[in-house]
């Protein structure tokens, strides 16, 4: 049996951490791995932009002997590929950089025209333009864009990621679908993974309910996780990304221990059934 590499989201533990303190806590609960949170918050997104950020990173990592394995870059919600703000190709370029610099070979991108604002013909225009540059950058730097499917009508099913993966034709250009959005997206949520067969490369694992797409705890919502890690092997990913937010109030090792256990569950039926 092929072993699956299960990763955890860095907002899965408090923000008080220094990166050395959560790298060392996703040891200690059992997870692989840590995909790092670029958002649209000044701390987290200055980060791909300072020299002694990347290096504090890269200490932690040596130190801790941690991997970081991907970035969720949802700093695009601040500034969508759609829009006219030049900040939105630098920070996607600065992003590649960045994964570069410390050896991250995935970026999941969001799939925003745009966010605060209404899309439109020229923001689903420049959003190609874009991406086929964030493309272009991304494979002069051998790192990997995955889309994530999102929370919004734009992109929420890997059947929509796929018409602009078709579009743009490159092996830098792939899937990071979100199962918990699929499942709030459309009941036929299996079935969409199977349409970007081929394409997807990891998988967010996030638990959701009908118009809640955040801040839930595994076993609180409706996604059928064993029956999406049947699905994702049978379309041949084996790298996960447990996606949950730290409720701010519970020990935070026991909080990750909890969802742990719950998310091995999950592996362990899905196996049973394979």
């Amino acid at each position: 049996m092929q072993k699956d590499s299960i990763g955890l989201y860095e907002k899965a533990m408090p923000n008080t951490l220094n990166m050395e303190q959560k790298l060392n806590l996703v040891r200690a609960c059992g997870f692989d791995g840590m995909e790092i949170s670029i958002d649209e918050t000044p701390e987290k997104m200055g980060r791909v932009f300072s020299e002694k950020e990347i290096a504090a990173i890269a200490a932690a990592v040596a130190a801790t002997g941690v991997p970081i394995r991907s970035i969720c870059l949802s700093g695009h919600r601040k500034y969508p590929l759609g829009e006219p703000d030049p900040k939105n190709l630098q920070l996607m370029y600065a992003a590649v950089d960045f994964a570069r610099q410390l050896g991250i070979r995935m970026i999941q991108l969001a799939g925003y025209d745009t966010y605060y604002n209404p899309s439109t013909p020229e923001t689903r225009q420049r959003f190609c333009e874009n991406l086929q540059k964030s493309v272009d950058y991304a494979a002069q730097n051998g790192v990997m864009l995955g889309f994530e499917t999102m929370e919004t009508p734009f992109m929420n099913t890997c059947a929509k990621a796929m018409t602009y993966v078709e579009q743009v034709h490159s092996p830098y250009l792939q899937i990071y679908p979100d199962i918990g959005n699929i499942r709030n997206a459309t009941e036929h949520y299996l079935q969409d993974l199977s349409a970007g067969a081929g394409h997807l490369i990891a998988a967010h694992l996030k638990e959701t309910v009908e118009g809640v797409y955040r801040d839930m705890e595994y076993g609180q919502g409706r996604v059928d996780f064993a029956g999406n890690i049947r699905a994702l092997h049978r379309l041949g990913v084996h790298f996960f990304t447990c996606e949950f937010w730290y409720d701010g109030k519970t020990d935070p090792k026991a909080y990750l221990l909890r969802n742990k256990q719950a998310i091995d569950r999950a592996f362990a039926a899905a196996e049973q059934a394979e």
